[in-house]
């Protein structure tokens, strides 16, 4: 499995820091490479997250975006997904300067030439308390926004609960796609955002996930957790038309599909964050059932609506006999 590289932005004071200690602090079962790209001499961010990342490399004394021909990010890449004793990484999390552009930095990244890492996608961190004053100063704040694979609203405990959903509500406005996730004090479940590799040779079930999100007292239980499951395969172009005007309150999808097209009886894994899909193709488990199981994780979801319209996706006739319908999962399938 390749390594996701996520980017980590916002503008100076958002609270990028902060959300980045507290994913490390959350992620008990996720292991993260970090590089901390600090705008100045002395590195400070690095200082404040060193104690908890697995590896962490500080570039000092100059904008990481601002090096996009050197080489630098495949470097700081290569060091930190090197392999040695013990697992690897889940995923590494470049936190972008408060002056960095975010677009140049996921540039460098789709770009990279290192082996098994990938675009993990974009995460704008946006404060609430100054939301609309920033966006007066820098008009460029709501490009990031609508570029954005995740939006995480900082600071919502500072600000009354109509300001914070107003701030939201643009936000949407401006990025109809990715989910606005509410991150007082920075606090968010980084499962949420990350890939879990599999711990002591097993992973968990989706049902034990859902239960894990339903029960515990952990920062998940602000989440909702919604579990799908199919023996008859599904209609590929359905499927990807449900994926593609899923609400925005759906913030993480996994499971495994089987869709119902002459010659291609792999065994799909999707991986959805934010706005970003991602498929998998191999092959079956000896013995396996062969049915498509889906977690959906969010907020305020419609379990109804949304278990009538996976259902919608069900294929009860015979196989179609039309490669073309798997184009839409194709195009976002890894290895293709």
């Amino acid at each position: 499995m390749s390594t996701p590289v996520v980017v980590l932005a916002g503008f100076l004071g958002a609270g990028k820091t902060t959300v980045l200690n507290q994913l490390l602090r959350s992620a008990t079962d996720v292991r993260l490479g970090v590089v901390v790209n600090d705008f100045g001499a002395v590195g400070i961010d690095a200082l404040l997250v060193a104690g908890w990342a697995d590896s962490t490399v500080s570039l000092e004394n100059g904008c990481l975006c601002c090096s996009t021909d050197d080489g630098t990010i495949d470097e700081l890449l290569t060091r930190l997904t090197a392999p040695r004793p013990g697992a690897g990484l889940d995923a590494v999390v470049i936190e972008a300067s408060g002056v960095a552009e975010p677009a140049a930095m996921v540039r460098q990244v789709l770009s990279s030439s290192v082996p098994g890492v990938r675009y993990g996608g974009l995460v704008v961190v946006v404060d609430a308390v100054e939301f609309e004053a920033t966006r007066l100063r820098h008009a460029e704040l709501d490009d990031h926004v609508a570029m954005a694979d995740v939006v995480l609203l900082t600071k919502t405990d500072l600000v009354s609960p109509e300001a914070a959903a107003r701030v939201a509500e643009v936000c949407r406005g401006l990025n109809a796609w990715a989910p606005v996730v509410p991150a007082a004090r920075g606090r968010m479940d980084a499962r949420l955002l990350f890939e879990q590799r599999p711990r002591e040779q097993r992973q968990l079930t989706l049902g034990e996930l859902v239960e894990e999100h339903e029960h515990t007292d952990h920062l998940h239980t602000m989440y909702d957790a919604l579990e799908f499951r199919s023996a008859a395969p599904l209609d590929p172009r359905r499927f990807v038309e449900f994926l593609a005007a899923r609400p925005s309150g759906v913030f993480r999808m996994k499971g495994f599909l089987r869709f119902a097209v002459e010659g291609f009886p792999q065994r799909y894994l999707l991986h959805t964050v934010g706005a970003a899909v991602r498929f998998e193709r191999g092959g079956w488990p000896r013995g396996s059932d062969r049915a498509s199981e889906l977690v959906l994780i969010g907020a305020g979801l419609d379990a109804d609506t949304l278990l009538a319209d996976l259902q919608a996706c069900v294929h009860d006739g015979p196989p179609l006999d039309d490669e073309m319908a798997m184009m839409g999962v194709l195009r976002d399938t890894e290895g293709v």
